[in-house]
Protein backbone atom coordinates (compact mmCIF):
# COMPACT_ATOMS: atom_id res chain seq x y z
CA UNK A 1 0.00 0.00 0.00
CA UNK A 2 0.85 3.63 -0.68
CA UNK A 3 0.21 6.39 1.62
CA UNK A 4 0.22 9.79 -0.25
CA UNK A 5 0.26 12.44 2.22
CA UNK A 6 1.79 16.47 3.06
CA UNK A 7 3.78 16.54 6.68
CA UNK A 8 1.76 17.15 9.17
CA UNK A 9 -1.51 17.16 7.13
CA UNK A 10 -4.10 15.12 8.44
CA UNK A 11 -2.66 12.64 6.08
CA UNK A 12 -0.77 12.10 9.70
CA UNK A 13 -3.54 10.53 11.45
CA UNK A 14 -3.47 7.11 9.11
CA UNK A 15 0.25 7.19 9.04
CA UNK A 16 -0.18 7.25 12.82
CA UNK A 17 -2.91 4.45 12.41
CA UNK A 18 -0.48 2.39 10.52
CA UNK A 19 2.23 2.02 12.47
CA UNK A 20 0.34 1.36 15.39
CA UNK A 21 -1.25 -1.62 13.52
CA UNK A 22 2.44 -2.86 12.34
CA UNK A 23 1.65 -2.18 8.73
CA UNK A 24 4.16 -1.62 6.45
CA UNK A 25 3.33 1.67 3.91
CA UNK A 26 5.47 3.49 0.91
CA UNK A 27 4.99 6.93 1.36
CA UNK A 28 4.51 9.50 -1.61
CA UNK A 29 4.85 13.14 -0.51
CA UNK A 30 2.51 15.46 -2.39
CA UNK A 31 2.89 19.11 -2.57
CA UNK A 32 -0.53 20.20 -1.47
CA UNK A 33 -0.06 23.38 -3.30
CA UNK A 34 1.29 22.55 -6.85
CA UNK A 35 -0.75 19.05 -6.58
CA UNK A 36 2.72 17.86 -7.81
CA UNK A 37 4.19 14.41 -6.39
CA UNK A 38 8.00 14.38 -4.67
CA UNK A 39 8.62 12.12 -7.51
CA UNK A 40 7.27 14.08 -10.37
CA UNK A 41 3.90 12.61 -10.73
CA UNK A 42 0.78 14.63 -11.45
CA UNK A 43 -1.37 14.26 -7.79
CA UNK A 44 -4.50 14.94 -9.46
CA UNK A 45 -4.83 11.65 -11.68
CA UNK A 46 -3.71 9.26 -8.36
CA UNK A 47 -6.98 11.70 -6.37
CA UNK A 48 -9.79 13.88 -8.65
CA UNK A 49 -10.40 15.58 -5.10
CA UNK A 50 -6.73 16.77 -4.89
CA UNK A 51 -6.17 16.97 -0.89
CA UNK A 52 -4.89 14.11 0.94
CA UNK A 53 -4.43 11.37 2.42
CA UNK A 54 -4.96 9.19 -0.53
CA UNK A 55 -4.30 4.94 -0.20
CA UNK A 56 -3.52 3.05 -3.28
CA UNK A 57 -4.66 -0.53 -2.34
CA UNK A 58 -3.67 -1.77 -5.35
CA UNK A 59 -2.54 0.06 -8.52
CA UNK A 60 -5.67 1.96 -9.50
CA UNK A 61 -7.41 1.22 -6.72
CA UNK A 62 -7.16 4.52 -4.24
CA UNK A 63 -9.24 4.95 -1.11
CA UNK A 64 -9.59 8.93 0.20
CA UNK A 65 -10.79 10.55 2.78
CA UNK A 66 -8.57 9.94 6.62
CA UNK A 67 -11.87 8.53 8.64
CA UNK A 68 -12.28 5.41 6.43
CA UNK A 69 -8.57 5.48 5.88
CA UNK A 70 -8.13 4.73 9.71
CA UNK A 71 -10.88 2.02 9.80
CA UNK A 72 -9.18 0.26 6.81
CA UNK A 73 -5.98 0.08 7.95
CA UNK A 74 -6.94 -0.81 11.80
CA UNK A 75 -9.18 -3.28 10.36
CA UNK A 76 -6.18 -4.50 8.39
CA UNK A 77 -5.04 -5.37 11.86
CA UNK A 78 -8.11 -6.02 14.60
CA UNK A 79 -5.90 -7.81 17.06
CA UNK A 80 -4.08 -4.35 17.14
CA UNK A 81 -7.18 -2.98 19.30
CA UNK A 82 -7.26 0.50 17.59
CA UNK A 83 -11.06 0.07 16.66
CA UNK A 84 -14.01 -1.93 18.51
CA UNK A 85 -15.33 -5.09 16.34
CA UNK A 86 -17.66 -4.20 13.63
CA UNK A 87 -21.35 -4.17 14.86
CA UNK A 88 -20.47 -3.23 18.49
CA UNK A 89 -22.22 -0.58 20.14
CA UNK A 90 -18.53 0.76 21.01
CA UNK A 91 -17.39 0.91 17.43
CA UNK A 92 -20.23 3.38 16.63
CA UNK A 93 -19.13 5.18 19.84
CA UNK A 94 -15.84 5.87 17.33
CA UNK A 95 -17.41 6.52 14.53
CA UNK A 96 -19.09 9.47 16.49
CA UNK A 97 -16.24 10.87 17.43
CA UNK A 98 -14.37 10.87 14.36
CA UNK A 99 -17.47 12.18 13.16
CA UNK A 100 -17.34 14.97 15.54
CA UNK A 101 -13.21 15.81 15.37
CA UNK A 102 -13.82 15.60 11.23
CA UNK A 103 -17.08 18.08 11.28
CA UNK A 104 -16.05 20.37 14.71
CA UNK A 105 -12.56 20.54 14.36
CA UNK A 106 -10.48 19.75 11.26
CA UNK A 107 -13.12 21.85 9.48
CA UNK A 108 -12.66 25.02 11.84
CA UNK A 109 -8.92 24.71 11.53
CA UNK A 110 -9.06 25.47 7.83
CA UNK A 111 -9.50 29.06 7.28
CA UNK A 112 -6.84 29.84 10.03
CA UNK A 113 -4.19 28.39 7.34
CA UNK A 114 -5.02 31.23 4.71
CA UNK A 115 -3.19 34.50 5.13
CA UNK A 116 -6.15 36.35 3.68
CA UNK A 117 -8.72 35.24 6.20
CA UNK A 118 -9.94 38.30 8.02
CA UNK A 119 -9.57 38.90 11.23
CA UNK A 120 -12.96 38.71 12.78
CA UNK A 121 -13.42 35.27 11.28
CA UNK A 122 -9.91 33.94 12.10
CA UNK A 123 -11.35 35.28 15.82
CA UNK A 124 -14.20 33.97 15.29
CA UNK A 125 -13.54 30.38 14.51
CA UNK A 126 -10.83 30.27 17.41
CA UNK A 127 -13.29 30.80 19.54
CA UNK A 128 -15.34 28.02 17.96
CA UNK A 129 -12.72 25.84 18.87
CA UNK A 130 -12.17 26.28 22.11
CA UNK A 131 -16.25 25.54 22.55
CA UNK A 132 -15.83 22.35 20.89
CA UNK A 133 -12.30 21.65 22.97
CA UNK A 134 -14.25 22.27 25.95
CA UNK A 135 -16.22 18.51 25.41
CA UNK A 136 -12.61 17.08 24.43
CA UNK A 137 -10.83 18.44 27.84
CA UNK A 138 -13.66 17.70 30.30
CA UNK A 139 -13.66 13.97 28.44
CA UNK A 140 -9.82 13.73 29.05
CA UNK A 141 -9.95 14.41 32.71
CA UNK A 142 -10.67 11.05 33.69
CA UNK A 143 -8.69 8.78 31.22
CA UNK A 144 -5.27 8.88 29.11
CA UNK A 145 -7.45 8.52 25.79
CA UNK A 146 -10.70 9.48 24.36
CA UNK A 147 -11.99 5.72 25.05
CA UNK A 148 -9.89 5.27 28.57
CA UNK A 149 -6.68 3.64 28.62
CA UNK A 150 -6.62 2.11 24.83
CA UNK A 151 -4.86 4.31 22.22
CA UNK A 152 -7.95 4.15 19.31
CA UNK A 153 -7.98 5.61 15.48
CA UNK A 154 -9.95 8.63 16.82
CA UNK A 155 -6.94 9.59 19.27
CA UNK A 156 -4.76 9.28 16.09
CA UNK A 157 -7.08 11.92 14.47
CA UNK A 158 -7.09 14.04 17.24
CA UNK A 159 -3.77 14.33 17.94
CA UNK A 160 -3.11 15.35 14.32
CA UNK A 161 -5.51 18.55 14.00
CA UNK A 162 -4.66 19.58 17.55
CA UNK A 163 -0.59 19.80 16.26
CA UNK A 164 -2.35 22.58 14.13
CA UNK A 165 -2.66 25.24 16.45
CA UNK A 166 0.74 25.51 17.30
CA UNK A 167 0.68 26.56 12.92
CA UNK A 168 -2.08 28.84 13.25
CA UNK A 169 -1.07 30.78 16.53
CA UNK A 170 -4.01 29.07 18.57
CA UNK A 171 -3.67 28.87 22.24
CA UNK A 172 -4.61 26.19 23.75
CA UNK A 173 -2.68 25.79 27.05
CA UNK A 174 -5.49 26.51 28.96
CA UNK A 175 -6.18 22.81 28.22
CA UNK A 176 -4.14 20.97 30.50
CA UNK A 177 -6.12 17.79 30.07
CA UNK A 178 -5.54 18.30 26.16
CA UNK A 179 -2.20 19.26 26.65
CA UNK A 180 -1.50 16.23 29.01
CA UNK A 181 -3.48 14.03 26.30
CA UNK A 182 -1.05 15.48 23.58
CA UNK A 183 2.33 14.65 25.37
CA UNK A 184 1.12 11.20 26.07
CA UNK A 185 0.70 10.49 22.55
CA UNK A 186 3.51 12.13 21.03
CA UNK A 187 5.90 10.06 23.46
CA UNK A 188 3.92 7.09 21.68
CA UNK A 189 6.95 4.98 19.98
CA UNK A 190 4.54 4.37 16.52
CA UNK A 191 3.53 8.05 16.35
CA UNK A 192 7.29 9.16 17.22
CA UNK A 193 8.33 7.28 13.91
CA UNK A 194 5.11 8.31 12.03
CA UNK A 195 6.38 12.15 12.54
CA UNK A 196 10.33 11.34 11.98
CA UNK A 197 9.21 9.59 8.29
CA UNK A 198 7.54 13.13 7.49
CA UNK A 199 10.33 15.27 8.77
CA UNK A 200 8.12 16.31 11.42
CA UNK A 201 9.66 18.11 14.97
CA UNK A 202 8.52 15.74 18.43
Amino acid sequence: MKLYFSPGACSLSPHIVAHEAGLELQLEQVDTQTKVLKSGGDFWKVNPKGYVPALELEPGEVLTEGPALVQYLSDLRPEAGLMPAAGSRERYRVLEMLGYINSELHKTYAPLFRPTTPDATREERTEYLFKRYKLLEERLATRAYLFGDTFSVADAYLYTVTRWANYVKVDLSGFTNLMAFMERVTARPAVRKALAAEGLPV
